[in-house]
């Protein structure tokens, strides 16, 4: 399903954490890429040389793929999907200007109102980031 990430999520810049979906496929999974560059607003307030994405952008980056999955469903177009939650999540390494985000949400349950969804977020094939998340729809 080759969808336009505007036309998904209700996120726009600068808060719209994602660049391309890879793959979407409705109430299952979606993959979704983010290229990091120096010039992120996220960036602005850090100085020094060892620039890292704030843990709680990755975390969103998540939910937004997350997301995607649930509104392409024809069911849910339309509706409102609220990040309800993290239940755990944990964190290898950090992410800095020129990494290759590519974010993989896979939907454990979906049922009327609650979806709960484990993700994923790699660097070069390696898994650095992982979090269950709870989706509230609406």
């Amino acid at each position: 399903m080759d969808l336009n990430v505007q036309d998904v999520i209700p996120q726009r810049y600068p808060f719209q954490m994602i660049d391309y979906f890879n793959e979407v496929v409705p109430g299952k999974r979606a993959t979704a890429t983010k290229l990091v560059t120096i010039n992120e607003w996220f960036f602005t307030n850090q100085t020094g040389k060892d620039l890292t994405i704030p843990r709680p952008i990755l975390i969103e980056s998540i939910a937004q793929t997350g997301v995607a999955a649930i509104l392409s469903m024809d069911e849910y177009k339309g509706k409102n999907v609220f990040f309800g939650g993290i239940r755990s999540a944990t964190f290898k390494d950090d992410f800095r200007p020129g990494d290759k985000l590519v974010m993989s949400v896979e939907l454990v349950k979906l049922k009327l109102n609650v979806g709960v969804g484990h993700g994923e977020i790699s660097r070069d094939g390696e898994v650095i980031t992982e979090a269950d998340l709870v989706f509230a729809i609406e």
